[in-house]
């Protein structure tokens, strides 16, 4: 089994056989209060797995702001460490393109909110050889007023909630296929606001 956990939106958590089967999800759509519910989301979840049968974890890896989404990879991580099992690495974008290349076709734009009046794009073009979407422009932060100028005609889907049983589809197919998705740092669409004291004045006699 392949447990996924994302928290870039609002906090999915799902587990789905090496098949792909949904096994066991739980989720809410709140963009804030990850670390009250990501606890109980797992613990739902897992009621469907007995020890021994999750294989991997599936870590969303954004886009997302910066307390969310680390909330949800530390809770993988962590998951993943007390088990003894490897973390499988995905952009969550790949989720949703996913969930919606099972009614588009031709190009597309996944579009998340990213607040402050802003968005993140991705844009795809159907799925590879390995069934992952494929990615035709990389994640990129566009204001929100001007995104239907940047996408210039390519159809926009925009996702207020992800599918962690598509996220752990992605996971499993990048490893059939031997791929690595993402890398270890997540996709952070800025950095957090706050900055580190100066040093201190120094006080003339």
């Amino acid at each position: 089994m392949i447990l996924a956990v994302d928290t870039s939106l609002g906090t999915a958590v799902a587990l789905i056989d090496s098949d792909g089967t949904r096994r066991a999800e739980a989720a809410t759509t709140d963009p804030l209060g990850h670390a009250e519910v990501i606890g109980v989301l797992l613990a739902e979840v897992l009621e469907e797995a007995a020890p021994g049968d999750i294989t991997h974890v599936v870590a969303g890896m954004g886009p997302g702001p910066f307390t969310g989404l680390r909330i949800g990879i530390a809770a993988a991580r962590a998951f993943a460490l007390g088990r003894g099992l490897p973390v499988v690495a995905v952009p969550s974008h790949l989720a949703a393109a996913l969930t919606a290349l099972e009614t588009e076709k031709g190009p597309f734009a996944i579009v998340t909110d990213a607040r402050r009046r802003e968005v993140a794009i991705t844009v795809f073009d159907g799925a590879d050889a390995d069934g992952l979407p494929q990615v035709l422009a990389d994640t990129v932060l566009v204001k929100a007023v001007d995104a239907d100028a940047h996408l210039a005609g390519i159809r926009r889907i925009d996702v207020a909630a992800l599918s962690a049983v598509d996220l752990a589809r992605v996971g499993a197919r990048a490893l059939a296929a031997g791929r690595t998705l993402a890398g270890d740092e997540p996709l952070y669409m800025r950095h957090p606001d706050v900055t580190l004291p100066g040093a201190p004045k120094k006080v003339g006699s």
